[in-house]
């Protein structure tokens, strides 16, 4: 599978989601305005921190060693059983702590005790949510690139129907609720998916833990809670400076401006996470590895380096299209955040050769590094 054909079979799914996503930021702008924006950016980042340490960190990790071991059926076996146990263990010790100290979490994110019942919600279906992301990372590690993208059309899809009927009813605290759930619905799916490739049983996904694998993955792990850790706290901080020194609705700006460019760079962070990561983890050869990481470049970077400018060009008509004339003052953002956006994907090719091969110490240094610098 070459990368520009890997590339556009996945800009299926990564056009719909795109579709989706910039839907549903045009359905919370209207029902929960700039205010409401901030509030959904700390409960995503607790989403993602959350789900991270449930599910032990070990997706990377699934990933890259059921492309390692294309050639051993009985190896991936024991990577899947021996990650989905744990993510399993994980997810429900979580989920108990979770809806212990509902009120409080709501407090420290939300700003607002009386959302404890999104924490509740999000606990009773935390199981489904991690085990969603494993056969996602099982899906990239086999290469069944036509599963994967069908399985990510799901995703957006439910997403999108989710967010849109509990926005309309019941405004933000709907929005909160349907963040919580919509990837524990999308499991089921994505479960149906995996059980017809004659390569998935059910069984794979739990039973004895491998002990050497478990150590492989713990590699993983490290890398993945360093970044569940300093990349949504220190976006947490900001709104939380932002909110206090300007108000929530600039915090709200700066969360519009930032899922403005998780949208368009979809197509790229995805090719990443749907080739570079399975594809370096196969090459053994530096030649090889140089030669692909200089493709990535070569085709990846211009690519969002033209989007981005496309972008800042086309913010006075994309402000009122995708939010409302209320978000008008975030035109102000665009030329910073274009530039660092485009930055940021060259960065993020060698973040995954990091995680392809491993690198420990210099991953966990550079995201510490960042995060601060952020």
């Amino acid at each position: 599978m070459t990368l520009i054909k890997t590339s556009l079979l996945n800009a299926i799914a990564v056009m719909i989601k795109m579709i989706t996503l910039l839907g549903i930021n045009k359905i919370l702008a209207i029902y929960v305005g700039p205010a409401g924006y901030a509030a959904l950016g700390q409960f995503q980042n607790a989403v993602q921190m959350i789900t991270t340490f449930a599910s032990g960190a070990i997706n990377t990790g699934v990933t890259k060693y059921t492309a390692e071991y294309y050639e051993d059926a009985l190896k991936q076996q024991q990577v899947w059983r021996t990650a989905g146990t744990i993510a399993i263990i994980g997810s429900i010790i979580t989920s108990v702590i979770i809806a212990v100290f509902n009120q409080p979490l709501a407090a420290w994110f939300l700003k607002n005790d009386s959302y404890g019942g999104v924490f509740l919600w999000f606990a009773a279906t935390l199981v489904f949510f991690t085990l969603n992301t494993l056969l996602l990372a099982i899906l990239n590690g086999k290469k069944a690139i036509g599963r994967y993208v069908l399985a990510n059309i799901a995703g957006s899809v439910f997403a999108f129907v989710a967010t849109t009927i509990m926005a309309i009813q019941w405004g933000l605290y709907g929005a909160l609720i349907a963040l919580a759930i919509y990837q524990s619905i999308t499991f089921f799916v994505t479960l149906l998916i995996c059980y017809k490739a004659d390569w998935f049983k059910i069984s794979y996904l739990f039973g004895q833990i491998d002990r050497q694998i478990a150590l492989n993955l713990g590699k993983f792990t490290a890398m993945a809670l360093t970044s569940a850790a300093c990349g949504p706290i220190s976006q947490i901080l900001i709104r939380d400076h932002l909110g206090a020194s300007f108000g929530w609705t600039a915090a709200g700006y700066w969360e519009a401006m930032w899922r403005l460019s998780n949208a368009y760079l979809l197509l790229a962070t995805t090719t990443l996470s749907v080739y570079y990561l399975p594809r370096l983890s196969e090459l053994k050869d530096a030649i090889d590895i140089k030669k692909e990481i200089l493709q990535g470049y070569k085709i990846i970077l211009p690519v969002a380096a033209l989007s981005a400018l496309s972008i800042y060009l086309c913010r006075d008509m994309i402000i009122p299209l995708l939010f409302t004339q209320e978000f008008l003052p975030m035109r102000e953002l665009f030329a910073w955040q274009m530039i660092g956006d485009t930055l940021k994907i060259g960065s993020w090719i060698l973040a995954f050769l990091m995680l392809s091969k491993a690198m420990l110490k210099l991953f966990i240094i550079t995201e510490i590094i960042f995060s601060i610098s952020f």
